[in-house]
């Protein structure tokens, strides 16, 4: 048993290709359809009778495979290959765990040529694979945009690899075929799916509502959800949200309170994103306190509120510019012990920003560090750009300097901008600081960007000996 990567590779990881893959796997020509290699030896009639070890003693019997645990921690898909034919010059016969961790390895990284050499090793030797396997594979190969592939794979589970369908993996096409825009495919998907044995389920229909909503057609959308009461599929609370969501933000929320009554007749319990998604179509139409009574209707009706019901409410008044308004909601959260999140404080950074008014802004920032709220990426950039904006550079790098410290790094525009300021200012040795700063992480300016700083500078008649060093070196 290897418990550590060999080190001496047999193949270069960086010039191993396909070919050699297909190769090597083929001389493991004595794996076995998917079981464990442990030997155990049979008990003789002699031999006293072993008590058998209850369910869990034996999983804490069952000894790791160092394979899986080495794989696991490779990012380079070429090691992963190397590692993986090295292991097996040991002797090491790779079985289905083994074959699934490298596939994986491999699909995440878009190395499908490798991907699909595996592939047709697994289904030569008769090894069986489990349906998750497929499902991985199948969303990898619709990010990947390949939705020939993916749809190709989920035909051939059965017929190559002999893994039956299951609804999970029928949604799983689906979802790739309509993120990847292909709708009349997964419209007739769906319309075909007693061909493959499948019946289908709220996900299902869900999906191709969704689809239909994104569009904007609402009227096949909603004979979708007519068709699948018909088929006697219960619709879920997200059935019911999606098209509730898609009726407020085209400001018909009588039709969205329509299907919550619906909904609520049919003995389906709104969830807070329910009543967050009237209470958002309430607000488009002015109706703010309506929608702040809906709020505690739920909490009536035993729905707990939460914090993406109070960013509605904040969104709101945010766009009314009712700024002390949005701050009492602030308090009021923290009395109702309901912890505001980063977009809860994000809002309203936004809006001081937008507003010029920084030193709120920079307040706000302090304020959520304080109640344990950590900032993130874009919080630090808005305020440094408000800062930019008001032309308090100094106070910008102070931000700055924080945000560095919390291992985030702001757009090249915003550095751009704030070198400009300080050199402005006069502050040649803060702005040569956060050109070291970009020089740790790699961060360079375009030619443009360059040329720009340098002619300020000039312009200005300022000493720019270290900022032509930057440039040159």
């Amino acid at each position: 048993m290897i418990n550590s990567r060999v080190k001496q590779a047999s193949i270069n990881p960086s010039r191993l290709k396909i070919q050699n893959l297909a190769q090597f796997i083929t001389t493991n020509s004595q794996s076995q359809p998917y079981h464990s290699h442990h030997s155990h030896k049979p008990t003789s009639k002699s031999s006293p009778k072993t008590e058998r070890p209850h369910k869990p003693t034996r999983n804490l019997l069952r000894k790791p495979i160092p394979l899986l645990a080495d794989l696991k921690q490779i990012h380079d898909p070429d090691e992963a290959i190397s590692l993986f034919h090295d292991y097996q010059q040991t002797g090491f016969k790779h079985d289905y765990p083994t074959y699934s961790c490298l596939v994986y390895k491999l699909a995440k990284s878009r190395n499908f040529e490798a991907v699909e050499t595996l592939l047709g090793y697994l289904q030569t030797h008769y090894i069986r694979c489990r349906e998750t396997l497929f499902i991985g594979l199948i969303r990898h190969y619709g990010k990947a945009q390949l939705v020939d592939k993916a749809v190709e794979l989920f035909h051939n589970m059965g017929s190559s690899f002999n893994c039956s369908h299951s609804i999970q993996s029928f949604n799983a096409v689906l979802n790739v075929l309509v993120d990847n825009g292909r709708c009349d495919a997964a419209n007739e998907m769906l319309r075909s799916c007693s061909k493959n044995g499948i019946w289908l389920n709220s996900v299902s229909f869900n999906i191709i509502i969704k689809m239909w909503l994104e569009k904007g057609d609402w009227e096949m959308a909603h004979q979708v959800f007519d068709e699948m009461l018909e088929r006697e599929v219960e619709p879920t609370v997200v059935t019911y949200n999606c098209q509730i969501g898609f009726l407020c933000k085209r400001g018909d929320v009588e039709g969205g309170k329509s299907l919550f009554q619906d909904m609520v007749r049919k003995g389906k319990k709104p969830n807070a994103v329910s009543y967050a998604l009237l209470m958002e179509g309430l607000c488009f139409s002015g109706k703010y306190k309506e929608a702040k009574k809906l709020m505690f209707d739920m909490e009536y009706q035993g729905c707990k509120v939460k914090i993406v019901n109070y960013g509605v409410l904040m969104t709101g008044l945010l766009k009314r510019g009712e700024i002390g308004e949005a701050n009492n909601l602030l308090v009021e959260m923290k009395k109702r012990r309901i912890k505001p999140d980063v977009v809860i404080y994000n809002m309203l950074i936004i809006y001081f920003c937008k507003e010029g008014k920084t030193i709120e802004a920079y307040r706000m920032l302090i304020d959520m560090q304080i109640a344990g709220c950590n900032p993130n990426a874009a919080t630090y950039r808005m305020v440094v750009d408000g800062f930019c904006k008001t032309r308090e550079f100094e106070e910008g790098l102070k931000v700055l300097n924080a945000m560095l410290m919390s291992k985030h790094f702001p757009r090249m525009e915003t550095v751009r901008c704030l070198i400009l300021g300080l050199l402005d200012k006069g502050k040649v040795e803060d702005a040569c600081f956060v050109l070291e700063e970009m020089e740790k992480r790699k961060k360079r300016f375009d030619f443009d960007s360059w040329e720009v700083i340098v002619k300020d500078s000039c312009s200005s008649d300022r000493s720019v000996s270290r900022l032509l060093d930057e440039l040159v070196f």
